[in-house]
């Protein structure tokens, strides 16, 4: 604003300058055009022809003009070897800026080659003009000179400049003022989000910006609360993880040292113990493997969809999990037509729900594998005979580390990783998910499906 302002006021400084040399040069033209047509046209007012004699000419002319207050009329004659003569009218001007005292002014007016100048004085600026007239002697010289002083035409324009620039320094201090209240007002929430932000650690996230009306600012207020949410959520998870994973790792490595600590010398109850330490090493094994595969799918290349026959895909599936258990494996529904997914993946996640099928079924169990495409949609499932899911079950399944509390008769010794990494799968690609569903009839066990939305 201060630069707007200055520049307005730069401006105007230039256009009024500009206005007032334009009125001084009208001025200083019809001045002279005046005595340029009175001198073929003038009389004498003695003889009643037209003058002869140069001083009666300005003598007459400058008697029957009226002039500006800064504004000088005059009459200049120098015969051969002597100074200039001035002829001026009686009125009266300004002792400080009269230009007819100056003879040295007057003279080198006289002298210059052209009919129009500025002249630099002390006193001020001199904006001139003259007419040449033709002496009646040889070598005596004459002329009619217009002179005017702009200084007080520019100590105007200087004065309205000064009111302009004090009325904008009013206006700017009053607007800075104006400014800083309104943008503090603004700004405040601002402030309480950076303060909000400062006090955050990872142990206290529990702090949220209180959110007031509906402008930019309380939606980033919201924004940034909701964004809180997730990061407190993200560090709970986190937390819970590491706790879950140190449970599961601390039980194998309790029996892993317990049995070599009871180990004795006896071949049978060596090999046994070896037996049995290979065996929880083996689960430690899958468990790191399954946390890392975890965390892989936080990155954005976990998922590197591309097109797949389904048909082709699901035959496949079935194949590999016959080999899961003896049970009475059923290809079920075949969805004959091409998808934008990950084989690698989608196979993980169907051998897994195949795996964890068999471990919730008995030898002899069927169990249904198929794909099928509806409403735009592709799903792709396994579905069993075992006892079921609960509903208390449904909603915590899918997490890491916990498994069903109402599945009978099945064999808990995994980690609990399976269908979290089945979900982490299913939600790497774009608009998928893995769903459970209950078979038709009572105990005819569960169906989880991975349902694909933007596959086709």
């Amino acid at each position: 604003m201060t630069v707007a302002l200055g520049a307005v006021a730069m401006t105007t400084r230039s256009l009024l300058l500009r206005d007032i040399d334009h009125r001084i040069n009208q001025l200083l033209t019809q001045e002279t055009q005046e005595f340029a047509n009175f001198v073929p046209q003038g009389v004498d007012p003695d003889t009643g022809r037209t003058f002869t004699d140069p001083d009666k000419l300005l003598r007459v002319f400058l008697q029957r003009q009226y002039s500006d207050p800064d504004e000088e009329l005059l009459g200049l004659t120098r015969a051969p070897g002597q100074r200039v003569h001035v002829i001026r009218q009686s009125r009266e001007i300004r002792p400080d800026i009269a230009l007819h005292p100056d003879r040295a002014s007057l003279t080198a007016i006289l002298d210059a080659e052209g009919t129009a100048g500025v002249l630099d004085r002390p006193q001020g600026e001199v904006r001139w003009a003259k007419v040449p007239i033709r002496a009646a002697s040889p070598g005596a010289e004459a002329a009619f000179v217009v002179a005017f002083h702009s200084d007080r035409e520019r100590a105007v324009a200087d004065e309205a400049i000064r009111t302009l620039l004090a009325i904008s320094g009013v206006a700017l201090i009053t607007v800075t003022g104006i400014g800083w209240a309104v943008a503090g007002r603004i700004l405040a929430p601002v402030r309480v989000v950076r303060a909000t932000a400062e006090k955050l650690t990872e142990q206290d996230l529990t702090r949220r910006i209180p959110v007031q009306g509906r402008d930019d600012i309380a939606a980033l207020a919201e924004t940034f609360n909701a964004m809180l949410d997730r990061l407190e959520r993200a560090f709970a998870g986190q937390r819970q993880f590491v706790d879950d994973a140190g449970h599961e790792l601390r039980t194998p490595i309790t029996i892993v040292r317990g049995h070599l600590e009871l180990m004795g010398d006896d071949p049978a109850e060596q090999r046994e113990t070896v037996r049995l330490v290979t065996d929880e090493l083996d689960r430690m094994s899958r468990i790191v493997e399954d946390l890392l595969l975890l965390a892989k799918a936080e990155r954005p290349d976990f998922v590197r969809p591309e097109p797949v026959q389904l048909g082709e895909l699901t035959a496949d599936v079935f194949v590999k999990a016959r080999a899961l258990g003896e049970r009475d494996w059923v290809l079920d529904q075949v969805a004959d037509r091409e998808a934008q997914l990950d084989p690698q993946r989608i196979t993980q996640a169907m051998v897994q729900l195949a795996q964890n099928a068999v471990q919730h079924t008995v030898p002899g169990a069927r169990i249904r594998i198929g794909s099928h495409e509806t409403e735009g949609r592709v799903e792709l499932y396994v579905a069993d005979s075992g006892p079921g899911v609960q509903p208390q079950d449904a909603e915590v399944i899918f997490e890491r580390f916990r498994r069903g509390t109402a599945r009978r008769g099945a064999r808990t010794s995994g980690a609990g990783l399976g269908l979290s990494i089945v979900r982490a799968i299913a939600e790497g690609h774009r608009g998928g998910r893995v769903e459970l569903r209950a078979a038709e009839g009572p105990g005819s066990g569960a169906v989880f499906v991975l349902v694909l939305e933007e596959a086709l």
